[in-house]
C-alpha cells in the first residue's frame, strides 16, 4: 500500500538524489505504483530524462519547471512501455526535441512461448500496456552510450514486461519496475515471463552493482540483498505450487489458486490465477510439469512423470 508517513515525498518537486542523479514523482499513487511513478533526470546542462511517466500534463510541466536554467532534455530513456511509465515520452519529446529511447515496442522482447499463447487467445490481463509506444532509437542488450554527460549500460531485464530495460552507471542501477524495494514485481503472462524474470535477477545478481533506483518506492542500498529475497521468494512459490501440484488430481489453474491463496480476499484472485499461471508456463517450459491438451490457462496440469 502506499505509505502515509510524514516522510513520504512529494510529487512534483525535483529532488537532488546524489550528483548527476535527480528525481521527480509523479502524481500518481496508487496500490500498484506506490507513491508514484519515479522520474529520474540524469546529468547537468544537457540532460537524460528516464521514464517521464504517465500522460499527465501537470507532471510534464514539472519536469520542465525542474530543471536549471539553461539545461534541456537530449535524450529520453524508457524502462518499458506500461501505462505509469511511457505515455508522457512523445509529449516531452514533443516539447524538448529529444528522442525517446527502448528496447522497442510494447511487443519487443517477447518469447516464442508467450507468443503461442497469445495466438491460442490469452490476453492481458488489464496491468496498463501502453500499446502505442514507440520509440526513436532502438537500444540492444550490453549498449553503451552517454546520457546526461554519464556512460549508460543497456541491460535487457525481460520478466515483469518483455521490453523492459535497466541503466546502469557507476554502479548505478535505474531498474523500473523489475527490482523495488516495496512490492515484488509483479509477472502476469503474456507480457510477464517468469521464466525471463529469474534469468533477468541471475544477470542482476553477478553484477554486483552498489544502489538500484526503482521507478517506484525508495532507492535500494543493499541490492545483494533484494535481488536474493525477490529470487528466494519466487522459488518458494514454485515449490508450493509443485507440491500441491503433486497431491492434487486435474489440477487446473483456479484449483492450484485456491489452495495455495487461502488468505487472499475475492478480489485479489484472478491477480493470483495470473501469478500461478506464471510459475506453470515456467515449470512447463523447463519440463517439470506436463500441460493437457497443451499449454493454456484453461489446461489441467501435472508433474511430469506422474499418471495421466
Amino acid at each position: 500500500m502506499v505509505s502515509e508517513t510524514k516522510d513520504r515525498p512529494a510529487a512534483g518537486i525535483m529532488q537532488q538524489m546524489e550528483p548527476g542523479i535527480r528525481r521527480i514523482i509523479a502524481p500518481n499513487p496508487s496500490p500498484m505504483t506506490y507513491w508514484g511513478t519515479n522520474t529520474f533526470v540524469l546529468g547537468e546542462g544537457n540532460v537524460a530524462v528516464i521514464d517521464p511517466g504517465p500522460a499527465d500534463p501537470t507532471h510534464l510541466q514539472a519536469i520542465l519547471n525542474g530543471l536549471q536554467p539553461g539545461e534541456r532534455i537530449t535524450q529520453i530513456l524508457v524502462t518499458h512501455a506500461h501505462l505509469d511509465h511511457s505515455p508522457l515520452a512523445r509529449p516531452l519529446s514533443d516539447a524538448t526535441g529529444a528522442p525517446i529511447l527502448a528496447f522497442g515496442d510494447a511487443m519487443a522482447g517477447r518469447s516464442a512461448v508467450m507468443h503461442d499463447l497469445v495466438a491460442r487467445g490469452l490476453t492481458s490481463g488489464g496491468e496498463g500496456v501502453d500499446a502505442s509506444f514507440t520509440c526513436d532509437i532502438t537500444l540492444s542488450d550490453g549498449e553503451i552510450f552517454t546520457a546526461g554527460g554519464l556512460e549508460i549500460e543497456t541491460i535487457w531485464t525481460p520478466g515483469h514486461f518483455a521490453n523492459h530495460i535497466s541503466f546502469a552507471t557507476q554502479g548505478i542501477v535505474f531498474t523500473g519496475d523489475h527490482i523495488m524495494a516495496w512490492a515484488s514485481s509483479l509477472v502476469s503472462p503474456p507480457d510477464g515471463d517468469l521464466t525471463a524474470f529469474m534469468a533477468s535477477c541471475r544477470k542482476l545478481e553477478a553484477r554486483q552493482d552498489r544502489v538500484y533506483y526503482p521507478a517506484h518506492g525508495d532507492r535500494i542500498d543493499a541490492p545483494a540483498e533484494r535481488l536474493s529475497w525477490l529470487i528466494n521468494h519466487r522459488l518458494t512459490r514454485e515449490s508450493e505450487i509443485m507440491t500441491t501440484l503433486s497431491r492434487l488430481e486435474d489440477a487446473t489453474v483456479p484449483a492450484l489458486t485456491r489452495e495455495i491463496y487461502t488468505e487472499t480476499p475475492d478480489a485479489l484472485i484472478p491477480a493470483a490465477e495470473r501469478n500461478v499461471f506464471a510459475h506453470l508456463i515456467d515449470l512447463a517450459t523447463r519440463e517439470i510439469v506436463a500441460a493437457t491438451p497443451q499449454l493454456e490457462a484453461n489446461a489441467v496440469f501435472r508433474m511430469r512423470g506422474e499418471k495421466n
